[in-house]
């Protein structure tokens, strides 16, 4: 995890799998794309902290969302 901002601004991303409830995360694809590097935050708390997953991990936690609904 993560609380310094990155150089450039991320074009951040609310993921499919979040909930109506407000229990929603967002994503960067584009800095994913180019660095595979998957960044995660939640969407209630934009200045909060930031996990970083690798593609894989980022797969399993899609999965894992999926699994749920």
């Amino acid at each position: 995890m993560s609380n310094t901002p990155d150089p450039e601004p991320l074009r951040w991303v609310k993921s499919t799998y979040s909930a109506g409830e407000g229990q929603c995360i967002e994503w960067a694809p584009d800095h994913a794309a180019t660095t595979g590097v998957v960044p995660v935050r939640d969407s209630k708390d934009p200045n909060g902290p930031v996990l970083h997953l690798s593609p894989k991990g980022w797969a399993g936690f899609v999965k894992f969302a999926a699994d749920q609904a």
